[in-house]
């Protein structure tokens, strides 16, 4: 089993059948994302034009802190880094979390995010088969897509194998064509979903958007570029190094199944740096810095990783979208794969604010500034404490 894995994944076959060595990849990928629990990097660049200090609902100024007092109660007012909040800012921020989920319509937010993503899914797709077929074997992708079957439901899976089978029987010229158009459609789709979720960041950090048309596309667009490196990192990571392990026949049983094995750890690991990026760079604020958005990274990759499982299971088992929907089924079971991702992401990303609401050190990157002046409401308040 193992050495399957590290040749290239097992897949399921058919409803019910989920086995053990199906959610190896998974556990490795658990056991990565338990080694880094944070990331704690110290980087300074300019602060952004500061904005002035706003108090509202969960907001609070507390002269004691503000004016640089020396009160902190054990709620982590003058913590550095989310893991010296303690157990009673943790509590206020978690709490404040949830009452957040609900004020910013996070669940109305993600079903928005979560369509212009389908939009933007197809045609994506399209492009990065069309442009793999140019210079390899489409059925590199197939496999895939096979291999993180765990993470996705059975019509998913039939739904993208579909789409792959018909870019594979095209000849070269019909891709090259294909390439043109599909990256042309996939690129104003994804700047549609990327804008979407930069305004859903701004929702979440509290913010307002303060960058003008230029600064919101290259924005978007730079979002756009860094998730299309991200899935042809992943598509190396898991279909390209399986096929280079077989080509390695000189290398030891062992480090061929070490080395298939450490592609999942550093699959979980990618999707974390990735959503710290967005979470740092997506809102329109000063930047923070990256140990205040890491946390909700982190625990953004394991709560979509446990959910999509489940989903997975779920789709298999018990659901019957085939049946309801038809030949829709496969379209709905996507949406609301990709409504559910979508969630957790905002999720990740409230839970940030509200770590970063909890302290009065400054958050921000650069020289530390008084609050009020440092450009992102969740560093220039604080969040009231919950009991």
């Amino acid at each position: 089993m193992l050495s399957e894995l590290a040749s290239g994944g097992v897949m399921a076959s058919g409803r019910g059948q989920f086995g053990g060595g199906r959610f190896l990849p998974a556990l490795l990928a658990f056991g990565a994302l338990a080694i880094a629990a944070r990331l704690a990097a110290s980087d300074r660049y300019d602060v952004q034009p500061a904005v002035k200090n706003r108090a509202g609902p969960g907001h609070t100024q507390d002269p004691a802190v503000t004016s640089g007092g020396s009160r902190d109660d054990g709620r982590g007012r003058f913590a550095d880094s989310p893991a010296t909040l303690g157990k009673y800012g943790w509590r206020d921020a978690l709490v404040r979390t949830w009452h957040e989920m609900n004020r910013d319509n996070l669940s109305l937010i993600a079903a928005g995010v979560a369509f212009y993503c389908l939009l933007g899914m197809v045609p994506g797709l399209g492009a990065l088969v069309s442009l793999y077929g140019l210079v390899a074997d489409p059925g590199d992708v197939a496999r895939f897509i096979q291999s993180i079957s765990i993470f996705l439901a059975p019509e998913i899976v039939k739904l993208l194998s579909d789409m792959l089978q018909s870019v594979a029987a095209n000849s070269n010229a019909t891709l090259g064509f294909s390439f043109l158009f599909s990256l042309g459609l996939a690129l104003w789709s994804a700047k549609a979903a990327a804008s979407a979720m930069m305004t859903a960041m701004n929702v979440a950090y509290d913010e307002h958007e303060r960058r003008g048309f230029v600064g919101r596309t290259l924005t978007a667009l730079a979002m756009t570029i860094g998730a299309v490196l991200f899935m042809i990192t992943a598509l190396v990571l898991v279909a390209a190094i399986p096929i280079a392990l077989n080509l390695m026949w000189w290398l030891p049983e062992p480090m061929r199944t070490l080395v298939g094995l450490g592609r999942w750890p550093l699959l979980a690991l990618l999707l974390m740096v990735a959503l710290s990026s967005m979470y740092r760079f997506a809102p329109s604020r000063a930047r923070a810095r990256w140990r205040w958005v890491s946390w909700g990274a982190v625990i953004a990759t394991f709560a979509w990783m446990i959910v999509s499982i489940g989903f997975s299971i779920y789709v298999s088992n018990f659901a019957s979208y085939d049946k309801t929907y038809g030949s829709l089924g496969a379209v709905v079971v996507l949406l609301m794969w990709f409504y559910l991702s979508t969630l957790i992401v905002l999720l990740g990303a409230e839970l940030n604010a509200e770590l970063e609401h909890q302290t009065a050190v400054d958050s921000t990157t650069g020289l530390p500034l008084p609050m009020g002046m440092r450009g992102a409401v969740m560093a220039d308040t604080l969040g009231k404490a919950t009991g």
